[in-house]
């Protein structure tokens, strides 16, 4: 079996680890890595590579930035040629980027099965191109593998009742006898690697004393997504609640090569707090520390809010909406846009809680995939995951 992962950003890097790890395993497996380069600074790309034992990507298109309509018009256009020439069995997509769509878009349109991994998602603002490239990619998707069960309860609203549903490690049969697409909960990589990849982060990274931070001392800040980043009005007032923020603790600031460059456009007093420390971008490593041992989280990023979850540390979400609906209702997670108030007033009142359940399944996702993947062709019954 020849599968074939598109690629192209952080995210993505890190929920391709455990399936790169899982693939080894098996000989009958050959999985070819296309990297878009749609991450191309190396602290945002090549370092997940080098840090979570990913191999070199087989094929690195260095598409680079753009408009969306321009990158995902080049990624469609020169990841063609490679499926033409791998003949892959499926093409794996991951997540919502251009990349996933990119991948999505030139493997449906040669008729080759595409599974996206981290489906069904919704945010519901159709403003965000994320939002946009999910949906899309979900339509488009021979099988469809959720997180959570409301990634699956968004698919079956939207008419992809789809066939499998996961009840205590068993597949069964749901939805209609003929369906062309599949719909499996099979929990979420994101915890698998954090599991591979927590006691390695506590060894080897030296964040904390470089910084000179103590645990619980400090918030931590990302934000990247175009509806901040493009929009001056919203990211000063970001800047301004992160002021308020920062007097009562350190925050600490890895900036995205996107918003350093419209910090630099920005009035510099905005940004003058003696508390705020904008740092480059981190190694996967690094971050976990960061986040794990942070106050807060202050993020616009998906995968952060969710990561932040995972590691028992309380997340502002610096949007009016989140595709990570379950982090809000058990209380770890609150929405507050770009209201500056709002902003500090959630830090004042946002702390850890005593009950996180495990949302996110019980680390195995990467073998569930595989199986499924494997078996695909004999999924017209009832199927237990035994292991291969």
């Amino acid at each position: 079996m020849k599968l074939l992962s598109v690629v192209g950003a952080r995210p993505q890097f890190v929920k391709l680890a455990p399936l790169c790890q899982r693939f080894r395993e098996y000989p009958g497996v050959d999985h070819v890595v296309l990297h878009t380069g749609q991450h191309y600074d190396y602290r945002m790309s090549k370092i997940f590579f080098d840090q979570l034992g990913i191999p070199e990507p087989d094929w690195n298109l260095e598409i680079g930035s753009g408009t969306h309509g321009w990158q995902t018009a080049e990624m469609v256009k020169n990841i063609e040629p490679v499926l033409l020439k791998e003949k892959p069995d499926w093409v794996l997509v991951y997540g919502d980027t251009n990349s996933t769509l990119g991948g999505a878009m030139a493997a449906v349109k040669l008729h080759i099965p595409v599974a996206h991994i981290e489906a069904g998602l919704r945010s519901f603002n159709r403003t965000m191109p994320e939002e946009i490239n999910r949906v899309l990619t979900d339509h488009c998707s021979t099988v469809l593998f959720c997180p959570t069960k409301a990634g699956m309860d968004n698919l079956s609203r939207e008419g992809m009742k789809g066939r499998l549903i996961l009840e205590n490690a068993r597949w069964v049969k749901t939805g209609e006898e003929r369906s062309v697409q599949w719909c499996a909960m099979v929990g979420d990589l994101m915890y698998e690697v954090l599991n591979m990849s927590l006691d390695i982060a506590g060894r080897e990274s030296t964040i904390l004393p470089s910084l000179g931070l103590d645990p619980d001392s400090y918030y931590v800040v990302t934000v990247h997504r175009a509806e901040n980043t493009d929009n001056p009005e919203n990211f000063i007032n970001i800047l301004k609640g992160l002021a308020q923020v920062s007097k009562w603790k350190p925050v600490i600031f890895p900036i995205h090569p996107r918003t350093k460059k419209l910090m630099e456009q920005i009035n510099r007093e905005l940004i003058s707090a003696d508390n705020i420390k904008c740092i480059d971008p981190v190694s996967y490593f690094d971050m976990l520390v960061l986040v794990k041992n942070a106050r807060a989280v202050l993020t616009d990023s998906g995968g952060l809010q969710k990561e932040a979850y995972i590691l028992g540390t309380p997340c502002i979400t610096l949007r009016s909406e989140t595709e990570w609906v379950e982090t809000v209702e058990m209380g770890w997670n609150v929405l507050v846009g770009t209201d500056p108030q709002a902003i500090s007033n959630a830090v004042l009142k946002k702390d850890r809680l005593e009950i996180r359940p495990q949302l996110y399944g019980d680390g195995k996702t990467s073998r569930y995939i595989l199986e499924i993947l494997w078996g695909f062709p004999a999924l017209t019954g009832d199927i237990t995951l035994k292991g291969l």
